[in-house]
């Protein structure tokens, strides 16, 4: 194929089977780059410049319809990065979880079974607040063989991690906004533990906010555990949020996920946080697990309480993240 050939088809192509052929696209492909790749490329200046367009559409056409097949999703580049697993958008707010190393299957069990559960048992008025199982799928990778488990799950659009609040109030929040935040963390912890699960990873990563509707969603169920068990593994690099008895592999309860709640929404605090709030999430952070409070229903009712001695009636304070 000649350059000016290839110019003229790419031209006139509307689509992928247009461009690369419906019956062997990757020859097709092939052939395109070397009619058009800089260094083949007749002197006539006119021409060069055509077919270097042509050559950047080409590429980047192929680049796009580079798609992996996993059961019935297709997927392109990950959206998003976690601990242990890409997450691709499959449309519909659904997020396919493929872990990045096979040795992790365990923990994507450990996921599955936890929103399993708690969809189960849990109080379908609450289950917003944390993703939905879509779907559950092994894929074997043709080179080396290895299996995966994979995780399809559902949840609102439009969320932000705690760590993007953080950076967009760098001196911290007003108690009253850190309020709807804690109050609706509490109110997930508590229809987990009723199940008989551990989230065991409450960190800013994993909560997630809708500013406007003042929604929380809590993610990333991988290293969750019952109640009674030891919490699998640590994050990396975030040991100093962990309360002793998981650093230690001593058994989980709800006032470990209470806990690492509590320092979450104290670390978006301000300096101007009401004395009697700071000294409601210091009981929450008792060493011992035995020490700390273990119904998350329970503490929310002693939360709003501190909250109405302090601000009085709860009344709808709007929260936008670019104040």
């Amino acid at each position: 194929m000649r350059a000016v050939e290839a110019i003229g088809l790419v031209a006139a192509a509307r689509t992928d089977a247009d461009l690369f052929g419906a019956e062997q696209p990757a020859r097709r492909y092939r052939e395109l780059v070397a009619a058009l790749h800089p260094d083949r490329l007749p002197a006539d200046p006119a021409v060069r410049a055509e077919a270097l367009d042509a050559f950047v559409h080409v590429t980047t056409r192929w680049q796009a319809r580079r798609v992996t097949v996993l059961g019935d999703y297709r997927i392109g580049a990950p959206a998003h990065s976690g601990d242990l697993a890409d997450l691709y958008d499959v449309g519909a707010d659904r997020l396919l979880k493929l872990p990045r190393r096979p040795t992790d299957n365990d923990l994507m069990a450990r996921e599955a079974h936890a929103l399993r559960t708690i969809a189960e048992r849990g109080d379908p008025r609450y289950l917003p607040y944390l993703p939905r199982l879509v779907d559950e799928l092994r894929h074997r990778d043709a080179t080396t063989g290895a299996e995966r488990r994979i995780n399809v799950v559902a949840t609102a659009p439009d969320l932000h991690d705690l760590h993007e609040v953080r950076h967009a109030y760098p001196d911290g929040l007003d108690g009253r906004d850190v309020a709807w935040m804690w109050r609706r963390l509490l109110v997930v912890l508590g229809l987990a533990h009723r199940a008989g699960i551990v989230h065991g990873a409450v960190l800013p990563r994993h909560v997630l906010i809708e500013p406007d509707a003042h929604g929380v969603v809590l993610v990333d169920w991988c290293f969750s555990a019952p109640i009674g068990g030891t919490i699998p593994a640590l994050v990396p690099g975030h040991q100093d949020w962990y309360p002793p008895e998981v650093v230690q592999q001593r058994p989980c309860g709800p006032g470990t996920d209470i806990w690492m709640a509590t320092q979450c929404m104290t670390s978006l605090l301000d300096r101007h946080a009401p004395r009697e709030l700071r000294t409601f999430a210091q009981g929450c952070r008792q060493r011992f697990l035995s020490h700390r409070p273990d119904d998350a229903w329970r503490l929310l009712r002693e939360l709003d309480q501190v909250l109405d001695r302090i601000y009085g009636p709860r009344t709808f304070r709007p929260f936008t993240l670019t104040p």
